[in-house]
């Protein structure tokens, strides 16, 4: 009786929302339409019928009827219908409600127990139901659901189920892990699952192994790749079928094939075995055309595999040395087997009827082997055909010198009478060389109207003279010489080089100086050759040879020798030749590509006071300087030597590095054109065109035209 006046008190709500309830036993008929009811005999069953009821009365006796507790967005307004013709099950009031309000735009949310009612947009924000596996709950409830992808790429997925979720509803794609964040109903979650598992499953076969018994597996692949490497090429975005790569193992002379259609896979094993035919010959005649290497030095290479051999003497660690050209550890490991073959004779030939030969002019191998010897040193070349990087070195010479000089001193001469005879005393003090002496000053004076100069060392000299002596030489009684001088200069040098790894790089700025290096002359009166002389000529100005190594992990070994010379110009007219200052530097350093460091450098710092005087008086306080010269000087020389390597790999790195020169150059051309005055009728100063136009050859008397900037 209680179950029954329960059920009275829901048919009241009932007619408040404005529709009828109707209650009754279910039935064994009711059981098997509605399999999802729950196998109890006490289950009541009612009959729906809301015709245009209000969405929140509605909610309320559903509530009564299942014992839910509902929570209402206050957007959630308006009516809804729901009509049974015959009696459901109570468990499928709440499902029913849930389709009305999901046709309406609503959704229910269940969070600890409370189910919250929104609007569909919000309902992906909210705290709802997660799965991740198979399974899930049915009905029409939100539900987050994470499907984790096997093979299928996750973002590739995304555009196709898109379309299969309620625009309000959410689809993302997580590609760390290759995974899918759906947000959408419980029903529609359960029809998506099915779809993912149709659609994420394996492709193809996996790589298939081709063996290949008398062609180079080698020589196939690069045919093969060129064949169907255009119809990947051509392939469709995300078209997997399509793709196609094919890889030869050298060791065992097979091919890998791996592609996601089978049908290409069966092409390209039938044309395989086409291809894979034996040849009348043991020894074919294979030509190889080299990308990167020099074909005469892996042809001595080659040669030295066969025969175990080096292929020439160890080169010296001079930079004068010839490069040399190493092998890997792979290659040494295929000579073992390659040895057992052959032997060499001069030419290249190979005692096994087979011979291994550069031609120069096609930068080509010609190789004649059996094809076993032949794909273990094919193998060897491809290893050793790589593009080889190349260093650019930056120098950075600098050197600057600071001089200062100074000299104070009184000097005085006195002479007692004038006459050609008859005693007379003379006395004085002197100081200094030439021009800076006294006597040496008298001299210069008398002798100026022959030499048109007074000979006078450079400085303040002041002097007093007292008429001349009887030779006519001015009597000059005081002389106060005061002189300081402050020499600086400051010499910047970067020469740039670029150069392949492990290959000597040279690059000299200067001039090419002739040295005596001995003579012959006629000596007294005997009939001898005609006189000569022999010279020998040297570089004198700047010179740095480098030879860069490039090792594993960016770093670069480097061995240097940097010179700065030069000629002192007052030795230019030197009976015995000319004397040259000179700087060199070599070295052996490690350096981290684009890292810079310094290779030397000179720091020095002289200091020197000289003082002449005349003892006993020289020393006195003030009046000492009567009888005082005294010179200073200073010399301060810093000289630094800084290098730069930069890695170059590629084509875009070496662009970069020319196109920053480049434009560099055109910028001290234009600034150097704008001061210049042409005369009349002449042509405009010649200048680089812009970079990626080729240069226009003038016409013969023509010249050149500047380019556009």
């Amino acid at each position: 009786m209680t179950t029954r006046a329960s059920f009275l008190v829901r048919i009241g709500l009932a007619f408040l929302a404005g529709g009828l309830i109707a209650v009754g036993p279910a039935t064994a008929a009711d059981d098997k339409a509605n399999p999802r009811r729950p196998a109890n005999a006490a289950e009541e069953s009612v009959t729906l019928n809301f015709v245009n009821a209000e969405i929140e009365s509605v909610i309320k006796a559903v509530s009564q009827i299942t014992g839910k507790n509902f929570l209402l967005d206050p957007r959630v307004k308006g009516t809804i219908n729901v009509v049974s013709g015959k009696p459901v099950p109570s468990s499928l009031a709440y499902p029913l409600l849930l389709s009305a309000l999901r046709m309406q735009g609503f959704a229910a949310v269940e969070y600890n127990g409370v189910t919250k009612i929104m609007p569909e947009a919000e309902a992906k924000t909210q705290a709802g139901p997660t799965r991740s596996g198979a399974g899930g709950p049915p009905g029409d409830q939100m539900l987050t659901k994470v499907f984790a992808l096997q093979h299928e790429s996750a973002v590739q997925l995304v555009p196709v189920l898109r379309p299969l979720i309620a625009p309000n509803n959410s689809i993302n794609a997580y590609a760390n892990n290759n995974t899918l964040v759906i947000t959408d109903y419980a029903d529609n979650l359960a029809r998506l699952e099915k779809i993912i598992d149709a659609l994420d499953t394996p492709f193809g076969e996996g790589p298939r192994v081709i063996p290949v018994r008398h062609a180079s597996a080698i020589d196939l692949a690069n045919m093969l790749n060129s064949l169907y490497g255009a119809a990947a090429g051509s392939a469709a975005p995300g078209d997997s079928s399509q793709r196609v790569s094919i890889l030869a193992d050298s060791r065992s002379n097979n091919l890998i094939v791996s592609s996601d259609n089978p049908g290409k896979v069966a092409r390209i094993r039938a044309l395989i075995e086409t291809l894979d035919q034996p040849t009348a010959a043991s020894g074919n005649i294979h030509v190889i055309y080299l990308k990167n290497a020099d074909a005469a030095r892996v042809a001595q290479t080659l040669r030295a595999i066969v025969t175990g051999e080096a292929p020439s003497p160890l080169p010296s660690t001079s930079l004068s040395s010839a490069s040399t050209t190493g092998t890997t550890g792979a290659v040494r490991s295929t000579a073992a087997t390659v040895q057992q073959s052959f032997s060499t004779t001069p030419a290249g030939t190979l005692s096994g009827g087979g011979f291994i030969q550069a031609d120069t002019a096609n930068n080509a191998l010609i190789i004649t082997a059996p094809e076993p010897v032949y794909n273990n040193l094919r193998s060897v070349v491809d290893m050793l055909d790589k593009r080889r990087a190349q260093v650019y070195v930056e120098a950075l010479i600098v050197e600057l010198t600071s001089d200062r000089a100074s000299e104070f001193g009184i000097q005085w001469q006195d002479l007692t009478g004038s006459g050609p005879s008859g005693a007379r005393v003379v006395g004085g003090t002197n100081f200094g060389t030439g021009g800076s002496n006294i006597v040496g000053l008298m001299e210069n004076i008398a002798k100026a109207s022959t030499t048109g100069g007074l000979g006078v060392s450079p400085g303040l000299n002041l002097g007093v003279i007292f008429g001349k002596t009887a030779g006519g030489v001015p009597n000059l009684g005081v002389l106060a010489r005061f002189l300081e001088t402050n020499a600086k200069a400051n010499i910047l040098s970067t020469p740039n080089i670029l150069t392949l790894d492990n290959e000597e790089a040279r690059i000299i700025v200067g001039s090419n100086v002739p040295f005596i290096t001995g003579q012959y002359a006629q000596t007294g009166a005997s009939v001898t050759a005609s006189p000569f002389q022999t010279y020998d000529r040297r570089d004198v100005g700047l010179t740095l040879r480098i030879r860069p190594q490039i090792s594993e992990g960016g770093i670069v070994r480097m061995q240097i020798f940097q010179e700065a010379s030069s000629i002192q110009g007052t030795t230019l007219s030197n009976p015995a030749g000319p004397v040259t200052n000179k700087r060199s530097i070599e070295s052996s350093v490690v350096v981290d590509d684009g890292g810079i460091v310094v290779i030397g450098g000179l720091i020095e710092d002289s200091w020197a006071v000289g003082e002449d005087k005349v003892p006993i008086l020289g020393d006195i306080p003030v009046l000492g300087a009567m009888f005082r010269y005294e010179t200073r000087k200073r010399t301060k020389t810093n000289l630094m030597v800084f290098l730069r390597p930069q890695i170059i790999r590629d084509a875009a790195a070496y662009q970069g590095v020319t196109a920053d020169r480049y434009d560099y150059i055109i910028g001290e051309q234009q600034n150097s054109a704008k001061d210049a005055r042409l005369m009349p009728g002449e042509q405009p100063v010649p200048m680089l065109p812009p970079r990626g136009i080729a240069p226009s050859v003038p016409a013969s008397g023509a010249a050149a035209q500047p380019a556009r900037q």
